[in-house]
């Protein structure tokens, strides 16, 4: 993590509390945070509601054309900029805060603008443009200007000593105290209600929870059918022409055992070895269904065994305790094991990691190289892991700049 990132990442930290105290250097330093972000929305102010006016005046324009070029620059700025905030203010909550833009792909330039007129997810749009800057201005402005107000005071006490002086500066502490209070509070509740603009209604985010089911169900059901086939495949090609072997070598053992006994006990010993090379199969066929390392040592472990014969040196620091459950444990196993064989296939890496850790309510794993990167999320393999995931709610995020390094972080949610 580059230093630029990790100032941006201490900037938009969750908002933990907003409760006055205790009064701490952290307390501070989080509340110059959150003043500074509230600059950054009410600097936005500016832009927001030159945008909510031209989007306005787009809609009856448009029937002189004249909307039409207006709406085409207007719009995607608008989403744009309430982009810009879902990221920070979803970042301040601790939450993603979805967009559910209509597809216009498929219009032409002039097509768009139709499109959008029913597309409600640009109408909110509209609303958060005026929003911003109107109230959501004067929300955001509060904590900086209550901040800076002692600055002119405490120069003028300086310059022209008095007691007028004297008497603002005593005025200004309370507004200092009035920030310390009001801070959090202010910035947590502007994030909410861009929240509560942009992220549509509660029926709208149960369409959309709707279409991941059936899209996540028919994955899986495709998942569960090639699984099968593997298996039929495996047992086919593997344990069963074994076992037929066997037979038809006993069976001719039984002919020889009286007219040539040597001949019979080669044969018999070469059955004995097939049915050995027969259950070896079986095993095989068994862990590629739910490895018994994994139900002995649960998934830390079974992690940490499946790294061993891995050619790449891989670091395992799993801190994983509780048992979760089989189906859990079986898709972040597989999951992990494709990331290492991806690994060791296409990375060129000299190294490898896997980190993971169980906080309750969601299994984190993390699987890094120093490899080429370069890996394409859309790719059959990766693409195959996140079907995996998605069919319990699971994400994969892809994180591969060319030259590497490469990190793949796999989250399940799992509450107990």
């Amino acid at each position: 993590m580059t230093p630029a990132t990790g100032r941006r990442v201490r900037l938009l930290a969750p908002i933990a509390s907003v409760r006055p105290g205790p009064f701490d250097r952290h307390a501070v330093v989080d509340r110059l945070r959150l003043t500074l972000v509230s600059a950054g929305y009410a600097l936005a102010a500016a832009p927001a509601l030159a945008l909510a006016i031209v989007l306005v005046l787009s809609v009856p324009l448009g029937l002189i054309s004249v909307g039409f070029p207006l709406a085409l620059a207007a719009v995607p700025a608008a989403a744009a900029l309430a982009g810009v905030h879902r990221r920070v203010s979803g970042a301040l909550l601790g939450a993603e805060i979805p967009a559910s833009y209509a597809d216009t792909s498929d219009r032409s330039l002039l097509g768009r603008p139709v499109r959008w007129l029913r597309d409600g997810a640009r109408w909110r749009d509209v609303a958060f443009v005026w929003f911003s800057g109107t109230g959501g201005f004067a929300m955001s402005l509060l904590p900086p200007v209550l901040l800076v107000a002692p600055v002119p005071y405490v120069i003028g006490s300086i310059v022209d000593p008095g007691w007028l002086w004297v008497l603002l500066d005593g005025a200004s502490g309370l507004g200092l105290i009035v920030w310390w209070i009001v801070t959090p509070p202010l910035v947590r509740a502007r994030a909410i209600a861009e929240r509560a603009i942009l992220g549509g209604s509660r029926l709208a985010e149960l369409e959309r929870r709707v279409e991941q089911v059936t899209e996540s169900r028919g994955e899986t059901l495709d998942l569960s059918a090639a699984e099968i086939r593997r298996i039929e495949r495996d047992l086919h090609d593997g344990a069963q022409a074994r076992m037929a072997a066997v037979g038809m070598t006993v069976g001719l053992a039984g002919k020889l055992v009286r007219s040539d006994p040597d001949a019979a006990v080669a044969l018999l010993d070469e059955a004995r070895q097939t049915t050995l090379d027969a259950l070896g199969d079986l095993r095989s066929v068994v862990r590629g269904i739910h490895p018994p390392v994994l139900a002995d040592c649960g998934l830390a472990g079974a992690i940490e065994a499946l790294a061993l014969p891995i050619p790449v040196p891989v670091t395992v620091s799993v801190t994983v305790t509780e048992r979760l459950p089989d189906p859990v444990e079986s898709a972040a196993y597989f999951a992990v094991a494709e990331c290492l064989a991806n690994t060791v296939k296409h990375s060129g890496a000299t190294r490898a990691y896997v980190r993971g850790s169980y906080d309750g309510t969601r299994l984190r794993l993390a699987v890094g190289d120093d490899g080429c990167g370069g890996a394409d999320p859309t790719g059959s393999g990766l693409t195959g892991i996140a079907r995996r995931l998605a069919a319990f709610d699971g994400t994969l995020a892809v994180d591969s700049p060319p030259g590497g390094p490469t990190v793949l972080t796999l989250e399940i949610p799992c509450p107990t």
